[in-house]
């Protein structure tokens, strides 16, 4: 601790070396940290207090497949089943589908149940009541609001896709979300009704959100709800709303994989920037460590110099890339939150990174300091380098 000022000044001694070395170790921390946030997310987050005990129970095939609409009511009788509902993706286009700020989830559910099965969405009592007993009437998060403009009252006009016809709603809320997420909830009735009566669309349903009594419940009902429609012609499969949402993700294949073998890159990336760079600030310095030795600097204070120099520039790096990890999660929260609920740069995800930068400039000055520090005063002093 003597010599954290000569450590200091003889980091940046070299600005441009410097500040090269800090911007690849920032980016690359950033870019760790990102990974490692997405990760944690993904599969070590607990879930939320109101999404442990939500189920989602769709076709057994795939999403592509319908359930029949009376799924419902039988959902209802199994035990330990608290609330049920439609939870219909409708897709379809607002204004301009090029531009990717158009985009958003579009849910078709039942408004007195959504309130109940999604106690943490904050919205007015009047708004609620309007959503309940208007038919046109529509809520959206707040984020997709900001996003798109939009105000309570606007009219939102949606196009049809998977389904032919197009819906007009009226904006009558904008509820607040923790998670973030863009999404517009409309009343399923609105559209079953806008489906022609012969068509095959009409009373079907793409998923069921079920509520769970209590968490000890939900794998029970899961199991139950499943052996119900076995032996149906739709048969169901139904899981957590987190594994639901991880369903998409297993569409990119061995997602856990494909991440831990980018991270694994990313920190021999980092290795190698800071060895070359504490190896190049040795090489030029072999003298001067002569000169250290011969003013009664030990082996050990010579070692512990230069490790220390690549740990200020490791820490200085790492610190700017979580910073830069930390917003990016940010940004990326309100169009990822759907299929990465959580997805932030958490206090233990923030320091596992840190201390990675550490040990990575730890490891990677250790062979040259030690060399360095193992040089006869002789040797250092003839050395031409």
């Amino acid at each position: 601790m003597r010599f954290v000022s000569l450590i200091w000044k003889n980091s940046l001694r070299n600005r441009r070396r410097g500040f090269l070395t800090i911007s690849s170790i920032a980016v690359s921390l950033c870019l760790l940290g990102v990974l490692m946030a997405v990760y944690h997310a993904l599969f070590l987050a607990a879930p939320t207090p109101g999404q442990e005990l939500r189920l989602v129970a769709r076709h057994r095939v795939g999403l592509g497949q319908a359930l029949p609409l009376s799924y419902e009511a039988r959902i209802q009788q199994v035990p330990g089943v608290r609330e049920v509902m439609v939870w219909q993706w409708f897709g379809g286009t607002y204004k301009d589908q090029r531009d990717t700020r158009n985009f958003f989830a579009r849910f078709g559910c039942q408004p007195d149940r959504l309130r109940r099965i999604r106690p943490e969405y904050s919205l007015p009592d009047d708004a609620w009541r309007r959503f309940q007993t208007e038919r046109t009437a529509a809520i959206m998060s707040r984020a997709t609001a900001k996003n798109l403009g939009l105000h309570t009252g606007d009219r939102v006009t949606l196009v049809g896709d998977i389904f032919p016809v197009t819906l007009e709603l009226q904006l009558v809320g904008i509820y607040d979300d923790p998670a973030n997420e863009e999404a517009l909830y409309f009343n399923y009735d609105y559209l079953n009704e806008s489906i022609p009566v012969t068509s095959a669309q009409r009373d079907i349903a793409g998923t069921f959100q079920i509520l769970a009594g209590s968490p000890a419940d939900v794998p029970r009902v899961a199991h139950a709800v499943d052996a119900l429609f076995e032996n149906s012609p739709a048969p169901t499969k139904t899981e957590t709303e987190q594994q639901f949402a991880l369903s998409f993700v297993s569409f990119l294949g061995n997602l856990k994989l494909f991440l831990m073998a980018i991270c694994g890159a990313i920190t021999f990336t980092i290795l190698l920037v800071s060895a070359n760079a504490i190896s190049m600030s040795v090489r030029e310095r072999v003298r001067e460590v002569g000169v250290l030795k011969t003013l009664g600097f030990t082996t050990s204070h010579v070692l512990g110099i230069i490790v220390g120099e690549a740990l200020v520039l490791t820490l200085i790096g790492g610190v700017i890339g979580i910073a830069l990890a930390s917003a990016l999660c940010f940004a990326m929260r309100p169009a990822f939150g759907l299929f990465i609920p959580g997805l932030a740069l958490t206090t233990p995800v923030a320091l596992l990174a840190l201390s990675l930068a550490a040990l990575l400039g730890l490891f990677s000055s250790f062979v040259p300091a030690w060399g360095a520090s193992r040089t006869s005063i002789l040797d250092a002093l003839r050395f031409s380098g």
